[in-house]
């Protein structure tokens, strides 16, 4: 949940800045120049537009200093056709390094203008803290050209800047010996260009420990409270959070510790968990060191690669670090050159944005040694891509670098002879950034990826690049290939040692190129969050993500469907006959299945869950000063029981207990002296019947006990064995969870005693009907709770030609079921993404008064529609639009004969969702 800042920061950022603070990629002519962009302008052409030519328009906006942006809005050009109807936005603390802004579910496309006067402003989900803001058009009015007129809101903030050059660290020196914390607040800020290096880094001669560390770029936490054994185990365990934080932009990190409780966040991303070890407090000797971990003695020399790069806002339990080394003040020691502006290398990237027409090309530069050599820099998600070609002399030689099974292959071309290929590389489609070079010499090409041993080809003669390097796709007809062209982000082209200007290509001064992005490595992690559900493992490519279930007990685009039946009652349906099954009582919900054994001999349909305590137990000398207590585990967690029992017609538990000299209830101010615990914990003293009523047995409602003088046959408290045998049935108790008993330390006395299995029947969810007898008949419930997925399934009967099934709405976004023709079921929903539909239609009607089956679901992969057994339809989710339904009316039910296949109104909605 965000929540809006507490001071008012929501000003005009804009209105004041001077005309350089304005620039564009081009401009139609002087008076459409940036400088007339600002909102509500009507000088000169009353905003800006660029060249018709222009291939990658932009209009970029210099703040002065770093601001925190909180909204921004457009306009069209003043009294024109001239408008842009959608558009991404850019921010950078340079001009050079480029993020796009996302919104909170991965979208990253502005709605703009619908004509050219009205202002649309759209709130930014999170703030951004920039100096520059870049905006790039998307779509336009068909009618007339691209013209925008901006403004952004929000506020200045201080800011305290520390830079780190990998060799130096801040080390924060107690004024005693220890530091011993019950609670601890960390925040900082912090951007790099490294995915390795160490944040902060604090420890104890009692075994504590604290590090915040960059990993293969992402952020792990190690966090141990005087456990010491963990310090000599390799049990250390990190907590990682994050994904791509090498990407030069800054990234806010925020540790909460109280006790053992921990919330980890970075950006918007939080973590909850528990430490480990039995401490309450983190008890630190001497220092915390931020930027590395020194080695103690030897200034200078660290243990662990230190972080590159910079850190702002840096506070440790209210203590504002940065500020107090800017200062020089005492307890503050640098270690190393630390410097307090940014001053951090721009590494400019450009982004292949398309699989089958994004290419660059660049001209070969002489190599005084007659061969050739290519460096650069790659990150991409894709296992398969064409990263380089190019032709050489003698002709027509053509070698070929590809991304291949995740792997990096080389393969050279020689007429008249086999292909030779080299391999190397391992797992190159990671996300992260992975260096490459290519060779020649001595008669071979040579392939080396990151800091790996070169992998050579081996010539039969000096070869040389003729004519253009081809990066990612190739244009030209001679490039005949199978693999998808490369899709991913580039940067630190060398060719024969000259470095690439990749701001030349973009200007036209050098090469040629189609569908790259420049200043930008648009990479973005569509496994964070991870939306598979149920444990399901996320995998993905540039422009999709994939889950694989296996394990999970679930199955689908989104592991979201249980694989098993939701009870005994439903297999008994498909043809099963008695034994063990898991059953997964809630369907698609959070919970996992469980195994019961289902008895299907008798009329009705058992569940039988047993627990830990399968035979009688003899039990002798507890008093209720020293009771005896059993607690029962059974098979199943507390809430499955609780699912299988609500979703259960009857439930039902035997209790045993024979006795000689040990009573139940016979005390002089009624008080029992044994009892048991419902599932909650409660204690309840009946011991039988349907309803619980005052502490009796069944021999009483049955009024056969042996003394009819007492409720139960053990509280005559004779020397001979007796016996209480009830029947539990009262289904909002059960399942028992502990029995107590206090009453076996007479001379004489024991008990022995017998808790049955819980056994359940008659499932709810099946076969409960509805009515709906006119046309503006329905049933509501509250709101569909179904933000990423949801799953809808019932039978229906009707003669009606058309109706509702089922309908919620939200603002914009709804999503309904229908008979939309006496043949067509139709399934639409908008999430934000504009209307889906999808539709089965049958050959045979299905206003036949009969029953049919219909089951929807949609996720964020994919929606589906399936009637009877027809096959079933699907509609693929775009890769990068909304992910949330969001819904605020009532869910109505409705308008035909429905069955819902679910829990009755009762106890439950008619869905399954998550």
């Amino acid at each position: 949940m965000h929540f809006e800042p507490t001071y008012s920061c929501n000003g005009p950022l804009l209105s004041a800045l001077p005309h350089s603070s304005f620039q564009s990629s081009t401009q139609s002519s002087a008076s459409y120049a940036a400088h007339n962009a600002k909102l509500n302008r009507r000088d000169g052409a009353g905003g800006w537009s660029p060249m018709v030519t222009d291939q990658e328009p932009w209009l970029q906006v210099d703040l002065r200093e770093q601001m925190e942006v909180t909204a921004v809005a457009t306009q069209g050009r003043y009294d024109s056709w001239d408008w842009v109807s959608s558009y991404q936005l850019l921010y950078s603390d340079t001009g050079r390094a480029w993020k796009q802004y996302r919104h909170e579910d991965g979208v990253g496309r502005f709605v703009g203008n619908v004509n050219s006067e009205a202002v649309v402003q759209n709130k930014l989900s999170h703030p951004v803290r920039t100096r520059f803001l870049r905006f790039i058009p998307l779509q336009w009015n068909p009618s007339g050209w691209m013209g925008l007129r901006v403004e952004a809101y929000g506020c200045s903030y201080k800011s305290y800047v520390a830079d780190f050059d990998g060799r130096s660290s801040l080390l924060y020196r107690f004024n005693q010996k220890s530091m011993s914390t019950v609670k601890d607040v960390i925040s900082l800020r912090f951007k790099s260009n490294q995915a390795e290096g160490v944040l902060l880094h604090g420890e104890g001669q009692r075994g504590d420990y604290i590090t915040l560390e960059l990993h293969r770029g992402r952020l792990d936490l190690y966090l141990n409270l005087d456990d010491s054994r963990l310090r000599f185990s390799s049990g250390r365990v990190a907590v990682t959070v994050g994904s791509l934080l090498d990407d030069q932009q800054w990234h806010s990190v925020h540790i909460e510790r109280f006790n053992k409780q921990v919330n980890l966040t970075v950006d918007s991303h939080t973590q909850h968990f528990q430490t480990k070890g039995e401490g309450h407090s983190l008890e630190v000797d001497y220092e915390l060191s931020f930027g590395g971990i020194p080695l103690p003695g030897k200034p200078g020399t660290f243990l662990r690669k230190n972080f590159h790069g910079c850190m702002e806002n840096l506070y440790y339990n209210g203590i504002n670090v940065i500020d107090l080394a800017k200062r020089r003040k005492p307890q503050i020691h640098s270690v190393g050159n630390v410097t307090f502006s940014c001053s951090q290398p721009q590494l400019v990237a450009c982004t292949f944005l398309s699989s089958s027409s994004s290419f660059l090309s660049l001209p070969s530069a002489a190599s005084a040694s007659g061969g050739f050599s290519v460096r650069f820099q790659f990150r991409t998600w894709n296992p398969d891509g064409l990263l380089l070609s190019v032709q050489l002399n003698p002709e027509p030689h053509r070698l070929e670098l590809q991304i291949s099974n995740s792997r990096l292959l080389l393969t050279l071309h020689s007429p008249g002879r086999p292909k030779s290929q080299v391999s190397a590389g391992h797992r190159v489609n990671d996300g992260l950034w992975h260096s490459v070079s290519l060779d020649t010499r001595n008669l071979q090409i040579a392939l080396t990826v990151d800091s790996e041993p070169s992998s050579a080809i081996e010539l039969w003669e000096q070869l040389e690049s003729r004519g253009n390097f081809y990066f990612g796709g190739c244009p030209t007809l001679d490039c005949q290939y199978v693999t998808p062209d490369f899709q991913g982000c580039v940067r630190l082209i060398f060719i024969n040692s000259q470095p690439i200007y990749l701001n030349h290509v973009q200007q036209g001064l050098l090469g040629n190129y189609n569908e790259l992005q420049f200043d930008t490595c648009n990479i973005r992690d569509r496994c964070l969050p991870n939306l598979c559900e149920h444990g399901g493992r996320c995998s993905q490519t540039w422009s999709s993500f994939s889950c694989d279930c296996s394990g999970t007990g679930y199955s689908g685009a989104t592991c979201h469907n249980s694989i098993y039946e939701s009870s005994c009652e439903a297999y008994k349906l498909i043809g099963s006959s008695s034994g063990f099954y898991s059953i997964d009582p809630d369907g698609s919900g959070p919970l996992g299945p469980t195994q019961v054994y289902c008895n299907m001999t008798e009329e009705k349909v058992w569940t039988v869950l047993t627990h830990n305590i399968t035979a009688p137990v003899t039990v002798q000398g507890s008093s209720l000063l020293k009771p005896y207590i059993m607690k029962f585990n059974y098979s199943a967690s507390a809430d499955q029981l609780r699912a299988i029992v609500s979703g259960s017609e009857q439930c039902q538990q035997e209790v045993v207990y024979n006795c000689r000299k040990s009573r139940l209830f016979n005390t002089k101010d009624g008080s029992p002296l044994t009892w048991w615990l419902d599932w909650q914990g409660e204690k309840r003293s009946y011991w039988g019947g349907f309803l619980p009523g005052v502490q009796q047995c069944s021999c009483s409602l049955e009024e056969n006990c042996v003394d009819m003088n007492y409720f139960c046959n053990c509280d005559a408290d004779t020397d001979s064995w007796a016996n209480d045998t009830g029947i539990l049935s009262y289904k909002d108790h059960l399942p028992v969870s502990q029995i107590v008993i206090g009453d076996t330390n007479r001379t004489g006395s024991q008990a022995v005693y017998h808790i049955g299995p819980l056994r359940c029947y008659g499932d709810k969810s099946i076969w409960n009907a509805a009515s709906f007898y006119q046309e503006s008949s329905y049933l509501y419930f509250p709101t569909l709770q179904a933000e990423l997925a949801s799953d809808i399934s019932f039978h229906f009967k009707t003669s009606a030609p058309s109706g509702v099934f089922l309908e919620n709405q939200g603002l914009k976004d709804f999503i309904r079921v229908e008979l939309s023709s006496p043949s067509v079921v139709t399934f639409s929903f908008d999430v934000g993404n504009g209307p889906a539909i999808l539709s089965v239609k049958s050959h045979l009607p299905l206003n036949d008064r009969q029953w049919h089956y219909v089951r929807a679901e949609r996720n964020a992969k994919e929606a589906s529609l399936q009637v009877d057994q027809l096959p079933p339809r699907f509609l693929e989710a775009p890769a990068d639009g909304h992910l949330r339904l969001r819904l605020s009316s009532q869910l109505f039910v409705g308008r035909l004969a429905v069955r819902l296949n679910m829990p009755p109104p009762e106890t439950a909605l008619s869905y399954d969702s998550n």
